[in-house]
């Protein structure tokens, strides 16, 4: 909270103001369906998220989240898909209280609270592949990337050829080489050799 910190290097004891952060959150919490205003757990969620700082790659193969979540252990840090295609990021650094026991804090300039982090995942990120790594402070997230889609192969249709009615040409062939027609065409050309002949003697009288 923004006026815990002043309050903090005050001198104030700290079990106080846990106390007091805890009790505002519960009563936040009770009230948050009743204001039309953000709500505090929206405002706190929108700091941790502007505080959270990330870079995010991409590879031929993957996309790749690099958050920085310093004082974390790796058993505080969730790692969490939402609606499908919504990859957060979340932890929360809390003051060890054990080891606070009788101690005044003259200074607190160190960061604790929640971090957080959303990302919407393109289409092409495979939900279903998601890993993660965390070391030094640094949380390392990735998404394997679908596999395209494989081209349509093109499809041959074979082209059967049809064959025209064979047994009627046929038939069709030979009566013209040696039907009726054929034969009175042989008597015609008989015809006018004869009548060649009559006009050949016709033609020797006159003269």
């Amino acid at each position: 909270m923004d006026f815990m910190m002043p309050l903090k290097n005050m001198g104030v004891d700290t079990n106080l103001l846990d106390a007091l952060h805890d009790l505002l959150d519960f009563s936040d919490e009770q009230n948050q369906a009743s204001h039309q205003a953000p709500s505090r757990q929206y405002v706190r969620e929108a700091k941790a998220m502007s505080a959270t700082p990330a870079d995010v790659k991409e590879t031929p193969n993957a996309f790749i989240f690099v958050i920085d979540v310093p004082g974390l252990k790796s058993d505080q840090i969730k790692v969490q898909l939402e609606d499908d295609n919504v990859l957060v990021v979340c932890g929360e650094r809390k003051r060890e209280k054990e080891r606070d026991q009788g101690v005044k804090y003259l200074r607190m300039e160190r960061r604790l609270g929640k971090y957080l982090k959303k990302f919407v995942l393109p289409e092409n990120a495979d939900t279903e592949k998601i890993s993660a790594e965390y070391q030094d402070g640094v949380l390392t997230v990735l998404v394997d990337k679908k596999s395209p889609p494989e081209p349509k192969k093109r499809k041959t249709v074979e082209v059967r050829v049809v064959s025209s009615q064979g047994g009627q040409g046929g038939q069709l062939g030979l009566e013209g080489q040696s039907g009726g027609q054929g034969v009175q065409g042989g008597f015609l050309g008989g015809e006018g050799c004869e009548r060649k002949q009559e006009g050949g003697q016709d033609g020797n009288s006159h003269i």
